[in-house]
C-alpha cells in the first residue's frame, strides 16, 4: 500500500471513532525506522481500545500489514506499528506527560555566531 494512502486511511480510521487532537509528524530526517508518527488522544481506555480496533480493522481490509500492537490491556497508551507509520493512541494526561510531539519534532537550527577571539 502506498504511503499516502496508508496515512490517509490511518487518520480517517481515527476520526471515525472521534479521536481528538490528531497530529501527524514527518520524522524521515530523524530516524530510518519509520517515516511518520501519528499521535491521537482518546478520552478513556475504552475509547483507546476502540480506536485501535477500528484502525486495525480498516487497514487490514485495505491490505495493510499490522506489525505489532502494544498497550491494549491498559488502554492508556496504545502503540500500533504499521511499518512506515507508528500510531500512538494516548489518554490526555499520558500524552501531556510524555510530550511526543516535542520529542519527534526536529530541533530548531542553531544560529551560527562568528567566533570572537579574545586578545590579551
Amino acid at each position: 500500500m502506498r504511503a499516502g494512502k496508508l496515512l490517509n486511511a490511518t487518520v480517517a480510521a481515527l476520526e471515525d471513532i472521534k479521536a481528538r487532537d490528531i497530529v501527524v509528524l514527518d520524522v524521515r530526517r530523524l530516524t530510518a525506522l519509520f517515516d511518520r508518527v501519528v499521535i491521537a488522544s482518546a478520552d478513556s481506555a475504552r475509547q483507546g481500545r476502540a480506536l485501535s480496533d477500528n484502525l486495525q480493522g480498516k487497514l487490514k481490509a485495505l491490505g495493510a500489514k499490522i506489525y505489532g500492537v502494544e498497550g491494549e490491556q491498559t488502554g492508556e497508551w496504545i502503540l500500533v506499528d504499521l511499518g512506515e507509520i507508528v500510531v500512538h493512541i494516548m489518554q490526555p494526561a499520558i500524552r501531556r506527560y510524555y510530550n511526543l510531539e516535542e520529542l519527534w519534532s526536529p530541533a530548531p537550527k542553531a544560529r551560527r555566531r562568528k567566533a570572537r577571539v579574545a586578545t590579551p
